[in-house]
């Protein structure tokens, strides 16, 4: 998990969910931010993603996919969703992710799951 800490009751606003030392250089970890399961992910670029931790194709975390690019990679049947947009880039999986804003406070990562990424695919449809 992101640092083992669990924010446990959604707020209006971002919440503290761990620290970049936390997250590891590339790849995934998961966070629980008010119920909802999150991907954190890092890219090798240095930016940091937050997008919903279950693939869209099938109940599996994508914080235990691989990361390549700006993209996870959903481990058991090979969806790839592009950590930006939440679009899938190949079946099996064929609806988006949710992706959430993040927010990098000196070293501090903050996430707020009640607001999606204005560039994201699910963005426009609420």
């Amino acid at each position: 998990a992101c640092g083992g800490r669990e924010v446990t009751q959604a707020t209006a606003g971002p919440e503290l969910v761990c620290s970049l030392d936390e997250l590891p250089v590339v790849g995934a970890a998961l966070a629980e931010i008010g119920g909802k399961k999150v991907a954190m992910v890092r890219t090798q670029d240095g930016r940091v993603h937050a997008v919903q931790d279950q693939c869209t194709h099938g109940a599996v975390s994508l914080s235990e996919g691989e990361v390549e690019g700006d993209t996870v990679e959903c481990w058991l049947h090979g969806s790839r969703f592009d950590l930006t947009t939440g679009r899938p880039l190949c079946p099996p999986a064929t609806a988006p992710l949710e992706v959430y804003e993040v927010q990098l406070r000196g070293d501090d990562v903050w996430v707020d799951v009640n607001r999606l990424q204005p560039n994201s695919m699910l963005a426009n449809k609420n």
